[in-house]
């Protein structure tokens, strides 16, 4: 599943630079998360590190992009150059 940044965004710019594929960016009224990048941090880290640093809880699982573990892996692998 990829993350989804909502209308709660207080554009705090702290999340932007957490993200280890790049997949967050400034929208024209709030940070974005692009769905082909985000991997919710799988293959990098534990936890999703957007979500951990943003101070007003407004990263939600984005319902319309549902991946398994296995999907975000893959992507990851991809992403980074080390799929096969």
């Amino acid at each position: 599943m990829a993350l989804i940044i909502t209308d709660e965004c207080i554009n705090c710019d702290v999340c932007e630079p957490e993200c280890p594929n790049g997949a967050i960016t400034q929208g024209d009224e709030i940070y974005e998360i692009d769905p082909d990048l985000c991997t919710e941090c799988v293959g990098h880290y534990e936890t999703s590190q957007c979500v951990e640093v943003c101070p007003v809880d407004c990263i939600p699982i984005d319902p319309e992009h549902v991946e398994s573990q296995e999907e975000l892996h893959a992507k990851y692998l991809k992403i980074t150059g080390e799929a096969e």
